[in-house]
């Protein structure tokens, strides 16, 4: 093979594409950053809205700049009818993450400044959608369990507004902590397979929300975002703490893929979990949940001897989810909403110095040839 070939690197590992000043993963310290912070020291000081504002503008807002945002973001909660129209029209069998998907779509429709992309129109589109997504998430949830639709209360923060539309009720302070760290370490990545997609749509000079409905479909799949849900499927498959590392030994003879496990760009293991499992472990103890521990611990230690894999964030996340009272199919969907805060300061950061995303590819399929003559009539 000729030196001057063109190294292919599957999965676009090792290839850096361009820079951002969103969040970077800090090898030294092992810490995912947000705009320098770590998130470890965000999720124990700071709410989920100070954390959206501080990836959109750049810095922690101050207590005037932090009114005005959650005043704001208060006053958008609410579905517009067409919105709930459309849910209502998509079958139960449709994956939560459809729903959300198309319910996006639906509000980019209904926008009349859809193709503004100065900085603050883009900055009114993040806003509005990151204070629609928990309706759009709840609303999905109580109509698949036959309840009646909970409307928003803008008397209540973000974190306990999501919950009390989910589940009918205001949320005890380990619920609502727990659930505001989790929207906090799911937030920014940096060029994860969803936020890159985004920010690949956005180079085409195509509108937010587009880029927005392209990382949720990317978000869909197992090897990324829906990964917190694939870990409840296999803990309802082992049981109990007792089955898992027999369940392992023949997982891993099967070659199936253990999901919540490893990560590509942490090496000492994913800097997010630790904050995750502490959440984790306060919600066990709130609702008693020892065999749910014990299995946790077992999959995990199992996992850890066998193949030296540690775990990422979404095996934390997942019984947290459960134990909070979500169906494991929602758990992609709050996902989203938390990273609509990423991709938007990608879109925006993209946008900002643009060029077009369009990489090369090596062609390995037949050389030129003729076509040949058509058969006879």
């Amino acid at each position: 093979m000729s030196t001057d070939e063109p190294q292919i690197r599957k999965g676009l590992a090792g290839v850096v594409v361009d820079t951002t000043a969103v969040s970077k993963v800090n090898a030294e310290t092992n810490s995912l950053l947000y705009r320098g912070y770590p998130v470890q020291q965000l999720a124990a000081s700071r709410s989920f809205e100070e954390v959206a504002y501080l990836l959109w503008h750049g810095e922690l807002p101050t207590a005037e700049q932090l009114a005005e945002f959650s005043a704001l973001e208060r006053s958008q909660r609410a579905l517009d009818p067409a919105v709930r129209r459309v849910i209502d029209d998509l079958p139960l069998t449709a994956h939560p993450m459809d729903v959300v998907r198309t319910a996006v779509s639906v509000i980019g429709a209904l926008d009349p400044a859809w193709a503004d992309s100065s900085r603050d129109g883009l900055l009114r589109k993040s806003y509005a959608l990151f204070a629609k997504l928990p309706a759009i998430i709840s609303y999905d949830q109580r109509r698949r369990r036959g309840q009646e639709v909970v409307e928003p209360d803008p008397s209540l923060g973000y974190s306990a507004n999501f919950l009390r539309m989910s589940f009918g009720e205001a949320p005890s302070y380990v619920v609502l902590k727990a659930f505001d760290v989790s929207m906090i370490l799911y937030a920014e990545h940096s060029f994860n397979a969803s936020t890159f997609t985004a920010r690949v749509v956005a180079s085409t000079l195509s509108d937010l929300y587009s880029s927005v409905v392209a990382g949720i479909g990317a978000l869909k799949g197992p090897l990324h975002g829906g990964a917190n849900e694939a870990v409840m499927h296999l803990f309802d498959e082992i049981g109990t703490a007792e089955n898992a590392a027999g369940w392992l030994e023949k997982a891993l003879a099967q070659k199936r893929t253990i999901m919540g496990f490893g990560h590509r760009v942490y090496k000492k293991g994913d800097s997010r979990v630790p904050t995750m499992k502490a959440a984790l472990d306060t919600l066990i103890e709130e609702f008693d949940r020892p065999d749910l521990a014990a299995l946790y611990d077992a999959l995990e230690q199992a996992m850890t001897e066998r193949t030296g894999i540690l775990p990422n964030l979404d095996y934390p996340s997942g019984p947290a989810y459960r134990l909070i009272g979500y169906d494991t199919e929602m758990f992609t969907p709050l996902f989203v909403a938390s990273r609509i805060t990423g991709w938007t300061a990608h879109v925006m950061e993209q946008l900002a110095s643009n060029a077009l995303i369009r990489p090369l590819s090596l062609y390995d399929g037949p050389e030129q040839r003729s076509v040949p003559e058509p058969p006879p009539a």
